[in-house]
This record gives C-alpha cells, sequence and structure tokens, in this order.
C-alpha cells in the first residue's frame, strides 16, 4: 500500500505515519512547515519531505490513500490534485477508523481528562500483557510514538478529541470512531471558535453517545451535572450504561492511597487529586471490558507515574515542589490546584496559568473563569498579545482579564516579568504550579524549578 500524509508535520498526523510505516506501509508526505518534535521524528523514519511546501506532482494516480490533516486549506493544491484523480481522501479519524474497524473500541470523550484516562488504560493492558493499539494526545513515557497500528491487536483505545475532522469534514472527531466502550469524562464549554453555545457544545457528546455500536457500553462520570444530564436523557436501551464517582481514598505523608484507611488492600498511587482518581476509576471500567480483574488492575495501576504535563513534576526539595500541568479550562485550572491543596495541605500555593487556546482569549469565554484560581494563595494570570495577533483576535486589557478571574490575581504580558516575581520569592514551605497549554513563550520549567528550589 502506499499512502501519502498532506501537512504530515502535524501532532497526531506525524505519529500516524510513523504508524503505518512501522505496520509496513510506504508513506510519504508534505508540509509547508515541520517543527521538532515531528521533525525529527520523521527524519528518523526516513519520512521527513526532502523540501517544505505544498508539491501536486506528488500525488499520483497509485496512490491508495490521501490522509488530510487539519492543518491543511480546502484550497490546498495537493487536496485538489487528489480530489481530481478522484482518490480516496481520509481525515486522520476516518483512517484511524478504517484501520481499527474490526478492533473492540475503547474510545475516551470529555472536556477534560481524556489524555490521562487513556494513558491510565494503556499502562494497565500493558502489565496485564493485552495486546492494544492506540492513539493518544500527549507522549507518554514508555511510548516512542502516540499511535501504533497493527495486525495482531484485538483492542484499538483512542483519546477522542471533539474538535473537527478536517478542513473539508466539519464533523468532530470523536464522531468516526464508532466505539464499542465510550467514555465521558466531563462536559465543559470548548473550542467557541466551532461550537458558538454551550448547547451546540454539549449536543456533540449526545452524538457520541449515539454513534456506540449496538451491545456497547456508555462509561460516564456521574458527578458532572452536563455529562449526568446527557447519559440520563439517552434513550438507548440496546447498551449498558455505567456512571462512576471518586473512589474512596486517603492522603498519608504526601501518598494518596485507594480504599478505605482500615483496609489491609491500600494501594499506593504516584498520581493524585480528585480528578485523578475519576480518570482512574474509568480507566478501571474501561479495563474491565476487556477481561482485567479489579486486583490485576490495582498491581498495575500504582506504578502509573501520569501522562507528559498532566500534573506533571518538575523537581523538588524537602520544603518545596514545582510541578506544570496542562490546565487552561476553567474546570481544570479549579481541579488542579484543588489536587496540590489536598496532597499538600500545610504548603502555601503560587498558581501561574497562561491564556493561551482560542477560547480562553475570547472576551466573551473569559467570563469563565471567575474565582476558578481562588484556591491558590498567590495567582498570576499571564497571556501574550502576540498570541491575540497571531489569532486574529482583539485586543485584551489585562485590567479586564483580572476582573474576569475574580480575587486577588496579578496579571502580565511579559512573562519574564513574571518569572522575576517568582524567582524573587521566598520558597520555604511553599510550592509552585504552573499551568498552560503553551509554556509561557518560552519558558524553562527545568531551570526555572532550579533557581526556585535553590540547586
Amino acid at each position: 500500500m502506499k499512502v501519502h500524509f498532506i501537512a504530515i508535520g502535524g501532532s497526531a498526523m506525524h505519529n500516524l505515519a510513523i504508524a503505518l510505516c512501522q505496520k509496513g506501509i510506504a508513506v510519504t508526505g508534505s508540509d509547508d512547515e515541520i517543527f521538532d518534535p515531528a521533525k525529527s521524528r520523521l527524519e528518523k523514519y526516513g519520512l521527513l519531505p526532502e523540501s517544505f511546501g505544498w508539491h501536486p506532482e506528488r500525488i499520483t494516480p497509485d496512490l491508495d490513500a490521501v490522509v488530510l490533516g487539519m492543518h491543511a486549506r480546502v484550497d490546498n493544491p495537493e487536496l485538489l490534485k487528489a480530489q481530481e484523480l478522484g482518490l480516496k481522501i481520509y481525515s486522520y479519524p476516518e483512517y484511524l477508523y478504517e484501520q481499527s474497524k474490526d478492533k473492540l473500541r475503547i474510545v475516551i470523550g470529555g472536556s477534560h481528562g481524556k489524555t490521562t484516562t487513556t494513558a491510565m488504560i494503556l499502562h494497565v493492558l500493558a502489565k496485564c500483557g493485552i495486546e492494544a493499539d492506540y492513539m493518544v494526545g500527549a507522549q507518554l513515557k514508555g511510548f516512542e510514538v502516540m499511535v501504533r497500528l497493527s495486525h495482531t491487536a484485538k483492542v484499538m483505545v483512542i483519546e477522542g478529541d471533539e474538535y473537527l475532522t478536517s478542513p473539508i469534514d466539519r464533523r468532530p472527531k470523536f464522531h468516526l470512531y464508532k466505539p464499542n466502550v465510550a467514555i465521558i469524562t466531563g462536559i465543559e464549554w470548548d473550542h467557541i471558535n466551532v461550537f458558538p453555545t454551550f448547547d451546540i457544545y454539549r449536543e456533540q457528546f449526545s452524538k457520541f453517545i449515539d454513534l456506540i455500536e449496538p451491545n456497547g457500553t456508555l462509561i460516564y462520570c456521574d458527578e458532572d451535572k452536563e455529562v449526568h444530564h446527557v447519559a440520563v436523557e439517552n434513550q438507548r436501551t440496546d447498551i449498558q450504561k455505567l456512571p462512576y464517582v471518586c473512589p474512596e481514598h486517603r492522603v498519608e505523608n504526601g501518598i494518596t492511597y485507594l480504599s478505605t484507611l482500615h483496609s489491609p488492600l491500600s494501594t499506593p498511587l504516584q498520581v493524585f487529586g480528585h480528578h485523578n482518581l475519576l480518570n482512574l476509576t474509568a480507566a478501571r471500567l474501561a479495563c474491565r471490558q476487556v477481561g482485567v480483574t479489579d486486583e490485576q488492575f490495582d498491581e498495575a495501576i500504582s506504578s502509573f507515574e501520569g501522562a507528559s504535563k498532566r500534573l506533571e513534576l518538575v523537581k523538588r526539595s524537602d520544603s518545596c515542589a514545582v510541578y506544570k500541568d496542562f490546565a487552561h479550562a476553567p474546570s481544570k485550572l479549579r481541579a488542579t490546584i484543588h489536587a496540590m491543596r489536598e496532597q499538600y495541605p500545610g504548603r502555601k500555593l503560587v498558581a501561574c496559568m497562561e491564556l493561551h487556546t482560542f477560547s480562553s482569549l475570547t472576551q466573551e469565554f473569559l467570563q469563565q473563569y471567575a474565582h476558578s484560581m481562588d484556591e491558590a494563595d498567590i495567582r498570576y494570570v499571564y497571556f501574550s498579545q502576540h498570541a491575540l495577533q497571531l489569532k486574529k483576535l482583539p485586543a485584551l486589557d489585562p485590567k479586564e482579564v483580572c476582573k474576569a478571574f475574580g480575587g486577588d490575581v496579578e496579571v502580565f504580558t511579559d512573562s519574564s516579568e513574571m518569572v522575576a516575581k517568582v524567582e524573587a520569592m521566598q520558597w520555604q514551605n511553599t510550592n509552585l504550579l504552573m499551568m498552560s497549554s503553551g509554556n509561557f513563550d518560552g519558558i524553562d520549567f527545568a531551570k526555572l524549578a532550579e533557581k526556585v528550589i535553590g540547586v
């Protein structure tokens, strides 16, 4: 087989390209720019294009498939050539489904917790010796690439993003996977450039439930009122519904244990926080569907260290710990800050977050952040005026951002000023939490942690 990727340098696209290459498929690709880590990974497998740009001459009649990335535009010359030749054109999720349609598909959907829940499932299955294909949206420890497609695995675990499929297919990605086992972790308005009202956004999850295969399973967070609403209102009788809540646990000497205080079978965890315990319970229910016992799950999950940038420890000392987290939506800020509070109840907490996504930088959506950082002792919010220009959004007034968050929040538009203020603090018995889906305009978290810790 021969498959060509239009916009091969995307985070998901380059992983899929490598997965197909590993499967023995002849892969080519194009893009107008490719950055690391995608560039280095593609080069390693001989898949990096010889030159950047779009080259319609690379689209030939002998291609079995063309995979179209979201980065490409509808007038992309390679896409136009493929359409002219009548070639089979797949979006990224369409091709994943095509490769997994004969497998049992576990699809994790939700506004938050998808990556961690997916990573937990994969970790447990690997520990239990159950072969699985997968697609996950972040780098995981022990996994070279984030897509695996094999001829032998009978299970496929997919992180189900609700964003659009491709420039020529405006469906949410997770509507194309047709899960046998579906998980919904939470519903909180996001991607307002695509879903202009919360009702429209929530409707995508209702459709997701409708697309579960007959005799399939829906696993849903019953603590989330919106998830509860879409799950309960769905009238399907040909699927089983498994609600979940946070399991019993305790925190002792900075370690979270599953089960009750007096149980001799308490399981120590390397992750912490109410939201992670919810993710863990969703993963447990999913693993049961493929034959993993609770005892096997507990033994395996105790060694799970978390997904990259999900409450990831950067550095710690006896009196200070520095964490980074992908949190950017309001509920994610609340959950992550609360987790730090619960895990380190006696320490002061300095929380820094970056407004980085399209939604977070939109005046209308900004109001959703009201009091989302109140549990932190010191609260810093950063945003880049340059990011606003790139996203073609109107300028934001720092005073309006401060007002939207409420409470005692200090707003920065220069990340170096924020870093300087952080470095000048006294860090005895104090933790630092850095939250963003970006990197605060190039902050080196490791170096910052060293200065904070004093090493």
